[in-house]
């Protein structure tokens, strides 16, 4: 009897160890950023879950889940330029899976495909663009090297369900040789520039200082015009405010009360030849009075 009852528990138990079982593995739940690969007795359904709780057939249904976010991935490069310089480059992208190609990359790829579809594309690109510029085109036209090579990716792996999100060159490396014909040539870039500078420094200063000297000049010459021109303007105001009758007036006032011993052509003036002074002159007969 008790054998019986021991039986019957153990039964019940694994009938309800069964259904639980069953009930967990008939749920599955897609967590955000994922979709649901629906993979039944190993055959792939085009459909896929989304996120969310969902029923599936308990033991005979697969969910595979796909990430669907932004992924990042960094890898090193080799490759020679357009000038046969080899240039070693890393880069970094960011990248993710379209869900509705979910399916289809788990089929025809699998969960690896940044190893088998990804990184190789990456290399051939960075190859084929890197060997379209010179060397330092690659430094000096970067960004638009980056985005042209991304562009080229983008291209290639697009028909895969793989999509470039972002593409970043982190950098350019040559050889040590280049890398120092490249400080010589700035080297030399920087000297030629100091030189022009100087040179335009010193040609600004000349002229400033010419400058200077020329209105020095104007104003010397302005000064010496207006001195001219305010003595011209005093003699002329004298010249008018002197007549006949003043000037023999000033003549009467300087006499000494001596006749002179010469008496010169013009009868207005007289010259005291004992002393040399000039007086007003008279008629002859006033003189003998």
């Amino acid at each position: 009897m008790k054998n019986n009852k021991l039986r019957n528990g153990i039964l019940i138990g694994a009938v309800v160890l069964l259904v639980l079982i069953a009930g967990t593995s008939a749920v599955t739940v897609v967590p955000a950023g994922h979709t649901g690969v629906i993979v039944t007795m190993g055959k792939v359904s085009d459909r896929v879950l989304s996120e969310g709780m969902h029923l599936k057939v308990p033991f005979a249904q697969q969910i595979v889940m796909m990430n669907n976010k932004i992924q990042k991935t960094e890898i090193d490069s080799n490759g020679v330029s357009k000038d046969l310089q080899t240039v070693s480059s890393g880069v970094a992208i960011n990248y993710h899976i379209n869900k509705d190609d979910s399916a289809k990359i788990y089929q025809s790829i699998g969960e690896g495909y940044a190893d088998t579809v990804l990184q190789p594309a990456i290399q051939e690109s960075m190859k084929a663009i890197t060997a379209q510029y010179t060397a330092e085109e690659l430094i000096t036209k970067r960004s638009a090297v980056g985005e042209e090579i991304g562009a080229t990716l983008a291209e290639k792996v697009q028909e895969y369900g793989i999509l470039i999100d972002k593409f970043n060159i982190i950098n350019f490396d040559f050889s040590e040789e280049f890398n120092a014909a490249i400080e010589q040539k700035q080297v030399a870039e920087q000297n030629k520039l100091r030189a022009e500078t100087e040179k335009e420094q010193k040609v600004i200063e000349a002229q400033a200082d010419a400058e200077q000297k020329v209105i020095a000049a104007k104003a010397e010459a302005d000064a010496i015009r207006q001195k001219a021109e305010a003595e011209a303007e005093a003699n002329e105001k004298i010249n008018a405010s002197l007549n006949e009758n003043v000037l023999k007036y000033q003549q009467i006032e300087k006499w000494n009360g001596e006749y002179p011993n010469v008496v010169s052509s013009d009868s207005s003036i007289l010259v005291d030849a004992s002393s040399g002074r000039a007086a007003s002159t008279q008629p002859a007969e006033n003189a003998g009075e």
